[in-house]
């Protein structure tokens, strides 16, 4: 019994000196410079005096007594520790106002990256590296893209990123701040009535565009519809020509037999009858007196 009570009571002392004690004297360690956790993409910046005394960016846990020996206990009272971010930021300039050669107004969007590459320069050697590197970056763009041609400043926009860039990586160093990629990612007019002006010349010339396609495909469908009657009209006049020869023909056939002839013309001859508008009246052979009657009715 005595056993289990007192295996109980360590678990408990135990479980409060991982849950408060533990976090306590961590504390206490990092409070006396004994150690420090680096983060992954941080770097640690430790200055005592005004003065430098190391510069950790391994990630993990350091031993600050063993990278700055006894300072290591001051540091952290009378001196001070920067954490910088050291992966790649990104930053987008907006509409920068350039002039073509030609004295549009245009706007031009650059896009760019920049990371740290220096810490003690980029803490000491420029009170706002970030913001001096946006302003050489919009003035580097501005001094080297203007007056270019309209047209090159259209279509030539990987020149111009890689002008730009050069001109302005090497005074971004001096603050231990390394610029990467720059790219020109919008060109675009700044004037809205060159603008409306421009969508007015791109509309009239879309609609003459498809008015001379429409035109075109009447053109060729009247071309085609002309040969097609033409030739159906030689085709049918090829038939007429050749009907009186074919009818010819057959009735010179049929008149070498004159019983065959005497028919056929006899049932031609009835058939026209009866599809005309002729009124025929049969009288029975002999009647003379109805014949008078039919013809002075006919007559009145």
């Amino acid at each position: 019994m005595n056993t289990i009570v007192s295996a109980i009571g360590i678990a408990f002392f135990a479980f409060f000196f991982f849950l408060i004690g533990e976090p306590i004297i961590r504390a206490f360690l990092r409070i006396f410079g004994v150690y420090d956790v680096v983060r992954e993409g941080t770097c640690h910046v430790y200055v005592l005096f005004g003065k430098v005394v190391a510069v950790i960016k391994e990630p993990g846990l350091q031993w600050l007594w063993l990278k700055m020996g006894p300072q290591a206990f001051f540091v952290r009272w009378l001196g001070s520790r920067h954490v910088l971010d050291m992966r790649l930021d990104q930053k987008y300039l907006r509409s920068l106002p350039v002039n073509s050669e030609e004295g549009a107004p245009m706007g031009i969007g650059v896009w760019y990256e920049m990371v740290i590459s220096d810490p003690v320069a980029y803490l000491f050697k420029n009170t706002d590296p970030r913001g001096s590197l946006s302003a050489n970056v919009s003035n580097a763009t501005v001094r080297t893209l203007s007056n270019m041609p309209l047209a090159d400043m259209l279509e030539t926009r990987h020149v111009m990123s890689r002008t730009v860039r050069g001109e302005v990586s090497p005074k971004s160093e001096e603050w231990g701040y390394k610029l990467g990629s720059v790219y020109i990612r919008k060109v675009h007019f700044r004037d809205v009535g060159m603008i409306r002006q421009i969508e007015e010349k791109v509309v009239n010339r879309l609609r003459q565009v498809t008015s001379a396609i429409r035109q075109d495909g009447a053109n060729r469908v009247s071309v085609i519809t002309s040969s097609a009657e033409r030739k159906a009209a030689v085709e049918f006049a090829r038939a007429n020509a050749m009907r009186p020869k074919i009818v010819g023909e057959a009735l010179n056939q049929i008149n070498q037999d004159p019983d065959v002839a005497r028919v056929l013309f006899e049932l031609l001859e009835t058939e026209n009858i009866l599809n005309g508008d002729t009124r025929i009246t049969l009288v029975a052979e002999g009647n003379d007196l109805m014949k008078q009657m039919l013809s002075a009715e006919m007559a009145r």
